[in-house]
C-alpha cells in the first residue's frame, strides 16, 4: 500500500468500492489528494503523509466518545495507570462506581444497564458514553400483527378549503385528518427545514439553511386568528411570488399579536437559547445582506462571519425587532405542525406524521455558520453514477464531519434528530447510506472525482435507537441507490425499516418479486418523489422527459427505450395478475388508471409492516414532483394537487381505489 493510499484508509476514504451494477471501482490518485487536502491533509509529500497519520491516530484516541448496547460488557482502550478508578455518572445525575477488570491494553468494564446518555470518569479521563436498547422504536410497539399504510405528500403540493399560493401546516392537519379518515395511519410529508427567507429561488426542500429550526413559510397565521387573503389557484407554485407575499403576511400577524402569544414566544424562546437566538440572527443578517447581492455567509463581511463576534451582536441589537419576527416565525413554525401531527392522531392515526430528514444542509446556511466544528468543509455531498442518477449527482450539501461527530459526543446529530422528531410519530432518514459512508466532492470538481468517506454508522445506530424510543417514533431509512454490502442487514437487526420501492424489486431474470416475497421489515412503495408514478411510468412520461432534455439513458435511442419499456409493462401486469391486483387485460399504454389501481393493490398485499403510497399514485396523477439532475428543466418542487385532500379522496374512482387498498392491509 504506498503513503497516499496508507492515509487514505487511516481517515476513512474507500480507494476500492462498488458500483450500482456490482463493477469494481478505483479512486483515482488525483481524486484521492483532492479530497485528502479537503479534509486538511494536503498529501504532497510522504513525510508530509506520515505526519498526517500520526496526528490522526491522536486525534482519534483523543475522542472520548462510546456507544455500547445496553446490558453489554465495555471495553475501552487503556490510556495508563491513573485510571484506577471508574465512576458512572448517569444523565439525571445520579453516580456509580464500576469495577474494573484490566487487560494488557484495555480496561473491561461491567454492563451498564441505564439508557440515554452518561459520563465514565476514569481517573482524570472522562468519556461520554451512549447506553442504546438493542432496536429503535417499530411498528409492532404500536399494532401488533396490524398492517398499516399511509400517503406521501409534498408540502406544498397540497390544497384544503382555502386558497393558498402553496400548502402550509394548516393545510397538513387538513390532509392528516382527511387521510385518517379514509383508514391511513401515517402521512409522511417532504421536509420542513429551515430555508433561505429572503431569497425566493431557494425553496428545494433538500437544500436547507438548517435542519434544527422549520421552514417559517409554513407556519399558519390562521391558527392564531390571523386572516389568511386567498389568491389564484394554480397548477404551479410561482415561488418569486408568493414566498413574499406569505412573509407580509407573517409580518402583519407578528404585529398583530395577542399578549399570550408574546409570552409562548418568549417562553419558546427560553427554552431555544443561543441555538435559536443564532439562527434568528442569521435569519436578519441574510436578508440585509442578500440585498446587497451576498448569499451564505462566506459572502458576508468578515466581521459578521463569526456569530459571536462583536459586530453580530451589535447587529442583533440594533435589528432587534427583525431577529425577534425570525424567532416569532419559528414559533408559529412549530405550534402549527404540533397542531398537525394532533390532528393526524385525533384522527386514529398510529403513527401521524413522518418527519423527512434531509441529508445534509447547504454550507452557507444557518448551521454552518454557527456551528462550523460540526461539518466537513471544502466538500459537498452527492451520489456516483447509479440507477436514482446515471449521471452522478452532486447535491451542494455538506454533512458532519465524522471525527467531529466523535468529539462532541454526536451533540449536532442528537440536536438534528430531536428536531425532526418532536412534532412526528416518525422519521424517514433521507439517504441512509450515509449512516455507512458518503460520497464526498471536492468543490468545483465533477461528482464522479469525488470517494467514499467512512461514517460510523453502529454510534449512529445506537443513537438513532435512543431518540427512537424516547419519541415513541419509527424510523424508515431510505436504502436505495448504491447499497453497501451488508448495511441493509445491520439496519433490519436495529429496527430501522428500509425502503423497498416497486420498481426495484426485481428477480435475477428482471421479472417483478412477487407481492408475497417482499420484506416484512421494510416500507413498501410504489414510488419516491424522485421516481415517474405510476400513471407516469405506464403512459412514458419519463421516457419523453429524459429524450426532450438530454438526459442520460441506458437505451441506446428513443425507439429502444420505448420497445423496452412495453416488455417491462408486460412484466409488471403479469406479477400485478400473479398477486390478484389485476384480472382484465392489459392496459394500452394511455389507460392508467387501471395501473394504478392494480399498482396500489399489489403493494397493499404484501407482507410488509407499512405501506407508503405517493398521493400523486394514490389520486392517479402523471407527473412527478422532483426530476433528479434538473434545475430550471423541469418545474420542480412546484407542482400543485389538483384539489384538496378531501375532494380528491371523495371521487369515486380515488375513493374505491383506497378501500381496496384498506381490504388488501387488513388480509
Amino acid at each position: 500500500m504506498t503513503p497516499l493510499h496508507q492515509l487514505a484508509t487511516e481517515v476513512g476514504l474507500q480507494i476500492d468500492w462498488e458500483d450500482a451494477n456490482g463493477r469494481a471501482q478505483r479512486v483515482s490518485d488525483d481524486a484521492l489528494r483532492q479530497v485528502l487536502g479537503a479534509l486538511g491533509y494536503s498529501a504532497d509529500t510522504d513525510q508530509a503523509i506520515a505526519t498526517y497519520i500520526r496526528q490522526y491516530r491522536e486525534q482519534h484516541q483523543t475522542c472520548a466518545f462510546l456507544s455500547v448496547d445496553r446490558g453489554a460488557r465495555i471495553e475501552i482502550a487503556s490510556a495508563g495507570s491513573a485510571e484506577a478508578n471508574a465512576e458512572l455518572e448517569l444523565e439525571d445525575g445520579r453516580t456509580f462506581r464500576l469495577a474494573i477488570e484490566r487487560g494488557t491494553r484495555s480496561l473491561r468494564l461491567p454492563p451498564i444497564e441505564e439508557i440515554g446518555y452518561h459520563r465514565l470518569h476514569l481517573g482524570t479521563r472522562e468519556i461520554r458514553i451512549a447506553v442504546a436498547p438493542s432496536r429503535c422504536f417499530g411498528i409492532d410497539d404500536i399494532a401488533m400483527d396490524r398492517r398499516l399504510w399511509g400517503a406521501a405528500v409534498q408540502v406544498p403540493s397540497l390544497r384544503d378549503d382555502r386558497a393558498l399560493p402553496f400548502g402550509d401546516f394548516g393545510t397538513v392537519a387538513a390532509t392528516a385528518h382527511s387521510f385518517a379518515k379514509a383508514g391511513a395511519d401515517a402521512l409522511a410529508i417532504s421536509p420542513a427545514h429551515a430555508l433561505f427567507p429572503a431569497d425566493a429561488r431557494r425553496f428545494s426542500p433538500y437544500a436547507p439553511s438548517s435542519r434544527l429550526f422549520l421552514n417559517i413559510l409554513f407556519g399558519d397565521p390562521a391558527l392564531i386568528g390571523q386572516s389568511v387573503p386567498p389568491s389564484q389557484a394554480s397548477a404551479l407554485i410561482d415561488w418569486e411570488t408568493a414566498i413574499p407575499e406569505r412573509l407580509a403576511l407573517l409580518r402583519r400577524t407578528f404585529d398583530g399579536r395577542t399578549d399570550a402569544v408574546k409570552d409562548a414566544v418568549a417562553a419558546f424562546q427560553r427554552k431555544g437559547g443561543k441555538d435559536l437566538e443564532h439562527h434568528a440572527i442569521y435569519d436578519a443578517l441574510y436578508d440585509v445582506f442578500f440585498q446587497r447581492g451576498a448569499g451564505g455567509w462566506q459572502q458576508w463581511p468578515a466581521a459578521y462571519q463569526d456569530p459571536d463576534s462583536a459586530a453580530v451582536a451589535e447587529f442583533a441589537q440594533k435589528h432587534r425587532a427583525d431577529v425577534d419576527f425570525y424567532i416569532f416565525a419559528q414559533w408559529l413554525a412549530k405550534t402549527s405542525l404540533d397542531a398537525a401531527q394532533q390532528a393526524a392522531v385525533q384522527g386514529g392515526m398510529a403513527i401521524g406524521l413522518i418527519s423527512d430528514l434531509a441529508v445534509g444542509m447547504d454550507a452557507g446556511g444557518s448551521h454552518v455558520w454557527s456551528r462550523r466544528d460540526d461539518v466537513l468543509t471544502g466538500l459537498s455531498v452527492g451520489a456516483p453514477p447509479d440507477l436514482l442518477g446515471p449521471d452522478g449527482q452532486n447535491w451542494g450539501l455538506t454533512s458532519f464531519a465524522p471525527l467531529a461527530l466523535r468529539r462532541t459526543g454526536f451533540a449536532g446529530f442528537i440536536a438534528t434528530l430531536r428536531a425532526a422528531l418532536n412534532h412526528a410519530g416518525g422519521i424517514r432518514i433521507d439517504h441512509a447510506l450515509g449512516l455507512r459512508r458518503l460520497w464526498v466532492i471536492p468543490h468545483g470538481a465533477a461528482s464522479s472525482e469525488g470517494a467514499y468517506l467512512t461514517y460510523p454508522l453502529d454510534d449512529f445506530l445506537r443513537v438513532l435507537a435512543i431518540e427512537s424510543w424516547r419519541a415513541r417514533a419509527i424510523v424508515i431509512g431510505e436504502d436505495l441507490g448504491t447499497v453497501p454490502e451488508g448495511l441493509r442487514p445491520k439496519l433490519s437487526e436495529r429496527g430501522v425499516l428500509g425502503m423497498r420501492v416497486l420498481w426495484f424489486e426485481r428477480e435475477d431474470d428482471g421479472g417483478y418479486i412477487p407481492a408475497a416475497s417482499w420484506s416484512r421489515e421494510a416500507v413498501a412503495m410504489t414510488g419516491t418523489h424522485d421516481l415517474p408514478t405510476v400513471a407516469g411510468w405506464w403512459s412514458e412520461r419519463d421516457i419523453d422527459l429524459t429524450w426532450s432534455l438530454g438526459r442520460s439513458s441506458q437505451a441506446k435511442s428513443e425507439a429502444d427505450d420505448r420497445t423496452r419499456r412495453a416488455g417491462e409493462r408486460e412484466r409488471l401486469w403479469q406479477v400485478f395478475a400473479e398477486s390478484g391486483a389485476a384480472a382484465a387485460d392489459q392496459p394500452a399504454p394511455e389507460d392508467t388508471q387501471p395501473v394504478v389501481d392494480a399498482a396500489l393493490a399489489h403493494i397493499g398485499s404484501t407482507p410488509s409492516s407499512l405501506a407508503i403510497l405517493p398521493a400523486e399514485d394514490i389520486f392517479g396523477l402523471v407527473e412527478q414532483p422532483n426530476l433528479p439532475g434538473t434545475l430550471d428543466e423541469h418545474p420542480n418542487w412546484r407542482r400543485r394537487m389538483p384539489d384538496s385532500t378531501d375532494a380528491m379522496l371523495a371521487q369515486p374512482a380515488v375513493a374505491a381505489r383506497v378501500d381496496r387498498l384498506n381490504q388488501r392491509r387488513k388480509k
